[in-house]
């Protein structure tokens, strides 16, 4: 099979976007990406790209528009839920000194903002109200029908249509589907001009654990002007099981009662910290719901001329901020396989598939223990598992066991030296 000439790509995220730029740029692959929402989106909150993702957004010519926009929050200060701190941790020194990048906190509009203006500037056609009903390919190639009855054929499909893919759902396979994970977050973003001046002074990732769940704020742009904050918690499934009727009823509930609830939590919560995350609480307005879902390990990623990416074939918990790194992970590793001469797209596939599974796995495994300190707890609990981490973590800095890497040493690996 001859080099793909022609790559089509479902899906106008950063995982889409991201292999259009590289596979045009670097393979010179001619590339044309289809998004199932009619416009650009202007949902999200904000999100966490560490070291290993922002490598990879330098070398696509992104990071310096993204740093402008975004903030670099790479410590971690904990706060006991009566109030004070109880320890702190530099997230990214040694990764940092590694890659020459830290961890970046960005608005995901502002991540998108930037991801359509390089695909504009390099001519990237993108298309959107597709919505995806068919696939079918042979020797020739793959074409892809449409809901408003137009198609398009291809040497190579990708589904980077995120964690409901189509692509997935429709051809490479049908059988795997996203579970709930037993977490859900409520998030909002917020002007820190209202707030007292130590929301403008925020240095990195603020986090408290409370018996219900972990509330955390962080700065979101370069001038400080808003923050995000989210609260992340574990929850049932509704009754009636996974059906989006059932979260609808229950996210509402969840927005409503969401004040009381956390002014509750935060009843004994002092000093400065404590007065600004209830005035946090009390002023804002507009907040998100999601429950947050995740892909089982062992799916399949290909189907002949069909590969699926990010989160389309690994989705994971937000909890390790890693998915939009394991996204450009995937991207950069397709594209090295696919430089290879007279490489077939099947041994393409088999050996990206090789290559990435370890990877990705790793990190979902990651990504779920992190997301236990996020389920209920009783305040005796709470308290031992306060003094734990301020003993952890006075202990860890007074002994600099940053300069081992640890932790950090996964922030650090460059898919670009996978031998291929």
């Amino acid at each position: 099979m001859a080099s793909p000439q022609k790559a089509i790509i479902i899906g106008a995220g950063p995982a889409g976007l991201a292999a259009a730029l590289r596979l045009q740029q670097y393979n010179h692959i001619s590339v044309v990406v289809y998004e199932i929402r009619p416009e650009p989106t202007t949902l999200g909150g904000a999100i966490g790209i560490p070291s290993n993702g922002l490598r990879l957004l330098h070398r696509l010519g992104l990071y310096e528009a993204l740093r402008a926009r975004g903030s670099e929050t790479s410590n971690l200060v904990l706060h006991a839920v009566k109030g004070n701190a109880i320890g702190t941790a530099d997230l990214t020194s040694w990764s940092k000194e590694k890659t020459g990048f830290g961890y970046l906190r960005i608005r995901r509009t502002s991540l998108m903002e930037v991801f359509y203006d390089a695909a504009k500037e390099a001519e990237i056609p993108i298309h959107h109200h597709k919505r995806l009903v068919g696939i079918a390919e042979n020797s020739e190639g793959v074409t892809v029908t449409f809901e408003d009855g137009t198609s398009d054929t291809g040497d190579v499909l990708l589904g980077c249509d995120g964690i409901h893919s189509a692509v997935r759902k429709l051809y490479v396979d049908p059988d795997m589907s996203p579970e709930y994970s037993g977490i859900s977050n409520i998030f909002s973003l917020l002007p820190t001009s209202t707030l007292p001046p130590a929301a403008s002074a925020l240095d990195g990732l603020n986090a408290t654990l409370t018996t219900d769940g972990l509330l955390a704020l962080s700065p979101c742009t370069a001038a400080g002007e808003m923050i995000y904050w989210f609260f992340s918690r574990q929850l049932e499934m509704p009754p009636g099981g996974d059906s989006r009727d059932g979260w609808e009823e229950r996210g509402k509930q969840e927005v409503e009662n969401l004040k009381s609830t956390l002014l509750e939590l935060l009843k004994d919560s002092k000093g400065e910290w404590g007065r600004l995350l209830k005035e946090v609480i009390r002023q804002t307005e507009v907040v998100k719901f999601y429950p947050v879902f995740r892909m089982r390990l062992g799916g399949k990623w290909s189907r002949g001329r069909c590969l699926i990416l990010g989160d389309a074939a690994h989705a994971m918990q937000p909890h390790a901020s890693q998915g939009v790194s394991m996204a450009l992970e995937d991207v950069f590793l397709l594209s090295r396989l696919l430089e290879v001469p007279g490489r077939s797209l099947d041994d393409v596939f088999a050996l990206y598939d090789q290559k990435r599974r370890p990877r990705t796995d790793e990190m979902t495994r990651t990504a779920e223990r992190n997301g236990n300190v996020r389920k209920k707890t009783d305040p005796w609990r709470l308290w031992l598992q306060e003094c734990a981490v301020s003993g952890i973590l006075a202990v860890y800095n007074l002994c600099k066991l940053d300069r081992l890497g640890l932790g950090q040493k996964p922030l650090a690996y460059d898919v670009e030296e996978e031998e291929v």
